[in-house]
């Protein structure tokens, strides 16, 4: 990934209010299509310019080849704010980000945690992040997924707080194979495989075990198929199943407490 500035130079009369209503929307468009990476940009007002400091998927996140509808009239909406046309300055690569895929992967995998700053799909074999504005979309563009994204990465951080609250809440949406959020997750799954006519991976969350003697042999909480990996995923995921488009680990207290 790559860190960035977009500079909206002042070409009519605007006000702070105005000038910032449209940034955000504009910001907020690329964000749903996956373009920029995060949810807050500093933005700083320089006299005859706003100045925002983003992260881009890709070196060419903002070619205008990868704009969906919604960024396209967001940025035609800069000119009524009396703002012109965003300038990027590439400022380097992002050294704190994971790099993403430099081409589409044979398959893909749905997987994010509450400390990513990438695109939640990823190839299915490096875990490498995959700009969303390569991906075909049954809608407009990938908000759905952003949001569901944004949820996933909340419950995650409430369940691996020291002191938690709403922790069983927290663990069982992310653990249980039909919770709500991962019914979300998998049909925005099926969703994508449909769309790009490829495989497309969920990543099921386990953290806990009931048994941790017995958690290396479990089966597919889908099918109740055998799924075990003779060699882990990308040294993440244990578990494979090719019916159910499911990958998953040992549970993390298992692997702490040595279950295996």
């Amino acid at each position: 990934m790559y860190l960035a500035e977009l500079r909206f130079k002042i070409i009519a009369d605007t006000n702070l209010t105005t000038a910032e209503q449209a940034i955000r929307r504009y910001q907020e468009a690329l964000i749903f299509n996956g373009q920029i990476i995060g949810r807050e940009f500093p933005t700083a007002w320089q006299q005859d310019a706003f100045c925002s400091r983003v992260v881009l998927a890709a070196e060419d996140a903002l070619h205008p080849k990868w704009y969906s509808d919604k960024a396209r009239d967001a940025e035609q909406q800069l000119g009524a704010a009396g703002l012109g046309y965003p300038q990027l300055q590439l400022l380097g690569q992002d050294l704190l980000s994971q790099p993403s895929c430099r081409s589409m992967p044979a398959s893909l995998l749905l997987f994010t945690s509450f400390a990513d700053t990438c695109s939640p799909v990823r190839c299915a074999d490096t875990l490498q992040p995959v700009p969303l504005y390569w991906l075909n979309s049954a809608d407009t563009d990938h908000e759905a997924l952003i949001r569901w994204q944004l949820q996933f990465q909340a419950l995650d951080e409430i369940q691996l707080q020291q002191q938690r609250v709403l922790e069983k809440v927290a663990e069982n949406s992310l653990q249980q194979l039909n919770s709500k959020l991962n019914r979300m997750g998998r049909q925005l799954a099926r969703q994508l495989s449909k769309t790009n006519q490829t495989s497309v991976y969920y990543a099921l969350y386990s953290g806990s075990s009931s048994d941790c003697s017995q958690e290396p042999n479990k089966r597919c909480p889908g099918c109740g198929s055998h799924w075990r990996l003779t060699e882990p995923v990308a040294d993440l995921f244990d578990f494979r199943c090719n019916r159910c488009l499911l990958l998953s680990n040992i549970a993390w207290e298992c692997q702490s407490n040595n279950g295996e």
